[in-house]
């Protein structure tokens, strides 16, 4: 079996504040310096490497075909029936980068922030065209299995979807920054697996939702002037009392 590894050996992963060359930063780093400055510190900074999870499968087998299925109606320049029921004068946007938008290992969507010297990028789902408005509207596919119905107040109201708030706020902060029209409303298309079926029968039936988010920006370019301040540290942050893989590695230290 191969020997684990405790520190990334990948020199871009590393922030160097002598260097003058632009840092990238994912939308998901930075969802993590917003969690625990330490954590992200001892990743970007010390190259600390946090132990690795397997991918959510269905999750991505629900995003994967969520793509083709809208690709198709954007080949065709159709409305999806989810526009239809919602009376929304949308169709799916077409783009000649849409593929790349969609992989962040490809680049994502992204922008150098001259500020900072960072460059934020992530991939984004999908994106839809307002046909009144002539905005980009942002798309998000979630999938999960709950008990409880969705609706626009739950979603958006539990804390455990506060990142996915977070997370759309900073995908339309990067599309205005590549000089994109976008709609202050982007949706979350929510897929939930029933499980109220009396068997399985080789399937999940699954029930979808459109839930709008009205996004806040405000907040994205005073967050990246103190993260970069942050890694500009000469020693990591203290330890944030809510973080537990903080008070994880605290709790073990002792018994190595």
């Amino acid at each position: 079996m191969k020997e684990a590894a405790s520190f990334r050996v990948r020199k871009s992963s590393f922030y160097d504040k002598k260097s003058n060359t632009p840092f990238k930063i994912s939308r998901s780093k930075f969802s993590n310096f917003l969690s625990c400055k330490k954590c992200f510190y001892l990743d970007r900074v010390v190259g600390l490497k946090e132990p690795s999870m397997p991918g959510w499968a269905l999750n991505i087998a629900v995003d994967e075909l969520l793509k083709k299925e809208f690709d198709q109606y954007r080949k065709e320049r159709k409305q999806h029936p989810m526009m239809l029921k919602h009376k929304l004068d949308f169709i799916p946007y077409e783009h000649k980068d849409l593929d790349v938008w969609r992989n962040s290992l490809k680049g994502g969507i992204s922008y150098h922030d001259e500020k900072t010297n960072l460059i934020l990028h992530g991939g984004i789902d999908d994106v839809w065209f307002d046909l009144q408005e002539k905005k980009l509207v942002v798309v998000d596919y979630k999938a999960q299995s709950s008990n409880y119905p969705v609706t626009i107040n739950s979603y958006l109201g539990s804390q455990w979807h506060l990142s996915y708030k977070l997370q759309m706020d900073i995908y339309v902060h990067i599309l205005r920054k590549m000089n994109f029209k976008v709609s202050d409303t982007s949706y979350f298309y929510v897929c939930n697996g029933e499980k109220t079926n009396n068997e399985f029968q080789d399937k999940i039936d699954f029930k979808s939702t459109l839930v709008p988010y009205v996004v806040n920006t405000s907040w994205i370019e005073g967050k990246l002037y103190e993260m970069k301040k942050v890694l500009n540290l000469d020693e990591p942050p203290a330890i944030d009392p809510s973080c537990e893989k903080c008070a994880y590695l605290k709790g073990g230290k002792n018994y190595f």
